[in-house]
């Protein structure tokens, strides 16, 4: 509920939509005292704010996103090369309306777990369904299932999600089937549903990644079909972040050194 004054059709259209069919059938008599359709029109923005909150946890969970950076705490200033326009461009999640593709591509800890991270957080706050997981974890489960019915079913749920992130392809090398299957999954999903895919390799290297898979040159198409591909070059984020820590660390045991010296010249 949006408005400041709703009417009595747009409260009952609310009443509706949250499915509180016992307060539609008394709606006639609710709504003749001015005090009580007061307080239903209260009733109605709490239990909409209340699913709404419950809908959008329940959808966080489900994207097992886990802990993050925010893109505002990154620091643009450290990558020797990145698109940021194009980054925060797609933050407002345009590229969802005709189901584009999202591809970036860079050396390991420059910020693309990050920035996927951040686009799945976004997805799920506007109200779409997301999932985040590692190209290890889902062509894993993918392959171990023996039966053909049980792959249809995962398959199915991983072509569900409005958005779907695959998070470090190129990191391992895989097997024909897995690549038959990757293949597959990004078939059923193209242009219904976006996929944000992360990776160290460029195209050129994804037959190292899936040696002598026929299907790679028409996964790459797929992929690469109105897809957005940010490439990231620079030394490690993670890297810069854990030599920080260790300066700070060697500076305040420098500072406690005079005053442990101190104590001991009084004993």
């Amino acid at each position: 509920m949006t408005e400041a004054n709703p009417t009595p059709a747009q409260l009952r259209e609310h009443a509706g939509a949250l499915r509180l069919h016992g307060l539609q059938a008394h709606w006639a008599e609710v709504m003749g005292d001015p005090q009580q359709a007061q307080w239903v029109a209260q009733m109605l923005t709490w239990e909409a704010a209340e699913r709404g909150r419950r809908s959008l946890e329940r959808r966080l969970r489900a994207a097992h996103i886990g802990r993050f950076k925010p893109l505002a705490d990154f620091d643009w200033n450290w990558p020797r090369s990145i698109d940021r326009g194009a980054v925060e461009e797609l933050m407002t999640l345009e590229f969802l309306t005709d189901a584009s593709n999202v591809v970036l591509v860079g050396p390991n800890g420059v910020g693309k777990t990050m920035c996927a991270c951040n686009l799945g957080y976004q997805a799920v706050l506007a109200g779409h369904t997301a999932l985040f997981i590692t190209a290890g974890q889902l062509l894993g489960e993918l392959a171990a299932l023996d039966s053909d019915s049980a792959l249809r079913r995962k398959l199915r749920q991983y072509a569900a999600p409005d958005l779907l992130l695959i998070d470090e392809v190129g990191y391992l090398s895989y097997s024909n089937r897995h690549a038959d299957l990757l293949f597959e999954l990004v078939s059923r999903r193209y242009q219904h549903k976006s996929t944000v895919v992360t990776t160290n390799r460029a195209f050129a290297e994804w037959g190292e990644v899936f040696p002598n898979a026929a299907c790679v040159v028409s996964l790459i198409d797929r992929l690469m079909h109105r897809a957005e591909v940010v490439r990231i070059d620079g030394d490690s984020y993670r890297a810069k972040e854990a030599a920080e820590r260790d300066t700070l660390r060697q500076a305040a045991r420098a500072a406690r050194a005079p005053a442990s010296r101190s104590r001991k010249a009084a004993r």
